[in-house]
């Protein structure tokens, strides 16, 4: 996956300090869940920050931003906590040099910032999924840093010694994930509290606490003080409000030393940054001023496009009402830079937008024989198999959604397969089966699994003889469904959304949940398989042998007498 590395955090404040505040109100109002950004408060609000935060580069006259305002703030509502969704108005004067640096030469542009291993370097990508609320939550989630620890009953005893003095919380939980709010709470609490996560199945560690419910939270305020565990409602909210009487949540960003000596350090970085400012030659300065030019001809290409497109009967490119509905949100348009913006002097050729790699779909096997080859021999180990449904037909609603969920099902496990790949991590095999595949109508009947018309999502193992189904997994977040007519056919594809089918591969990767024996049968010798398909090809050798002879018969009987038989 490609990403990009920002500048340094003490080059890019330099950079920044050097342009004029931001002074438009831009698209979003300040009651909007959306944090509003500009080029001064980019540092504390994104750069510096602990939390995982999408970024949206926009233009007040950008149809297609107008068109993402609606999901993009039901995005920040759902995220809220968790995450942040903000926001940064390209066409103010005193933004566009960060836009330049970013390389934005399309609106809107949304990228993905995630903190680094070291302060004010974070990892910058851009998103380039669907612009719906659904997507961009999951996206962000699935990027947010994970600071708990999982431990088992052999590792508990070490990880409680390890900074005794420490405050810590527990949580014993019945899932495997760890679920969005967790993780939230250990970024609110970085370096002040440290998280770890146990199963149920570990039992001398329940044993330990006399933990009996799941969920539930344990906290160690430190040294000899007594272990206190949280009886109040799993929301974000009050569980922070608990975890503060023990240690107080980080501002954001994270809270800065207050000692002399990083007093002094701060007095001797505020004098190089004045020096960095008013200096003629300045790299920084001559950095946002070629950055500024650039982006400023990449955007006033696009705006030129932009009121062009609009045709006949617009007023101007700016003149968007607010009240239109909303369309369906459509992609960041291709970069339109001038031909004379690579002319201009002393303006840097456009700096490439970055691209993430798409992830290839899943492998699919089409006939019986390929299903057996790869999953349902006697030496065959996991697989997960999508048992896709049949087409959909345009006035049947049913299989409309168990097609929409099937798609939803087959992108969220070529997303898992593909990070795997990317990592060089092990992982079992996926694939898809089509309808038309008879070992796969077999193996549903054998399992007792719905119809073709319906959507199955299993696993198997036919070394050692079990199987499991997908069932739809609770997470922390969700988003709401537009009422929009399709509103089951969006529910069920929310039901196979990435958070919640990734949660059920990190289950059968750890071995949680029930698991079924696999039927007698469904495991056949390759011996028996050839026999079967020979037989069948047999059959349907007689059957077209028979036909053949029937219609020379048929042909015989319409024949004219001969004519022998006339005088």
């Amino acid at each position: 996956m490609v990403s990009e590395r920002l500048f340094a955090g003490s080059s890019l404040l330099a950079l920044l300090l050097a342009v004029p505040a931001a002074a438009g109100a831009g698209m979003y109002s300040k009651t909007s869940p959306v944090l509003q950004v500009t080029g001064k408060t980019y540092p504390d609000l994104i750069l510096n920050s602990n939390h995982t935060s999408i970024l949206e580069f926009y233009a007040p006259w950008c149809g297609h931003c107008q068109s993402l305002k609606p999901a993009y703030e039901k995005a920040a509502k759902s995220l809220a906590g968790l995450a942040k969704v903000a926001a940064i108005d390209c066409d103010d004067e005193g933004n566009k040099a960060l836009c330049g640096i970013m390389g934005v030469q399309g609106f809107p542009t949304l990228k993905i910032v995630q903190p680094g291993a070291k302060k004010g370097r974070p990892t910058v990508e851009e998103y380039q999924g669907a612009r719906t609320a659904k997507a961009i939550a999951d996206a962000v989630l699935a990027k947010m840093p994970n600071h708990v620890k999982r431990l088992g009953d052999g590792e508990l005893q070490a990880w409680l010694k390890d900074g005794n003095a420490t405050a810590k919380a527990i949580l014993f939980s019945a899932k495997a994930a760890t679920s969005p709010l967790l993780k939230g709470l250990a970024i609110d609490f970085l370096d002040g509290i440290r998280f770890a996560q146990i199963r149920d199945k570990e039992t001398a560690a329940c044993a330990l606490f006399g933990v009996d419910r799941f969920p539930t939270l344990i906290v160690l305020p430190g040294g000899d003080q007594a272990a206190v565990a949280y009886d109040g409602p799993t929301e974000k909210e009050p569980m922070v409000a608990f975890l503060a009487r023990v240690k107080a949540p980080n501002p954001d960003p994270a809270p800065k030393a207050t000692t002399s000596a990083t007093k002094a350090a701060k007095a001797k970085t505020t004098t190089k940054t004045t020096t960095t400012k008013t200096a003629p030659n300045d790299d920084a300065a001559s950095s946002s001023d070629s950055a500024r030019a650039a982006f400023e001809h990449a955007s006033s290409a696009h705006a030129s496009s932009e009121a062009s497109a609009s045709g006949a009967g617009a007023a101007s490119a700016r003149s968007i009402s607010l009240d239109e509905p909303a369309v369906v949100p459509s992609e960041s348009p291709d970069p339109i830079v001038s031909p004379s913006a690579s002319a201009h002097p002393g303006a840097p050729p456009p700096p490439p937008k970055a691209t993430i790699p798409i992830a290839p779909p899943l492998p699919s096997l089409a006939t019986a024989a390929q299903l057996h080859a790869a999953c349902l021999r006697p030496q065959s180990s996991t697989c997960v198999l999508v048992l896709v449904p049949a087409a959909a037909a345009a006035d049947d609603e049913t299989l409309a959604s168990s097609s929409a969920a099937a798609l939803a099902a087959q992108a969220s496990l070529a997303e898992i397969a593909h990070r795997f790949a990317l990592r060089r991590a092990a992982l079992f095999p996926f694939y898809a089966v089509p309808a038309t595949n008879e070992g796969g109508v077999a193996l549903r009947a054998a399992l007792g699994l719905p119809p073709v018309s319906r959507l199955a999502l299993v696993v198997v193992n036919a070394r050692r003889g079990w199987w499991r189904r997908y069932e739809e997994v609770e997470v922390e977040v969700e988003v709401e469904v537009e009422g929009d007519g399709k509103a089951d056919a969006d529910a069920d594809a929310d039901a196979y959304g990435l958070m919640a089918v990734e949660a059920w591969i990190d289950a059968v990767r750890l071995g949680d949940g029930t698991k079924e024996r696999l039927p007698d049968g469904v495991v056949a010798e390759p011996e028996k398989v050839e026999e079967k398909v020979e037989k069948k090809e047999e059959k349907v050798a007689v059957e077209v042998e028979v036909e053949v002879e029937q219609e020379t018969e048929d042909v015989n009987e319409k024949q004219p007498k001969a004519a022998h038989d006339e005088l």
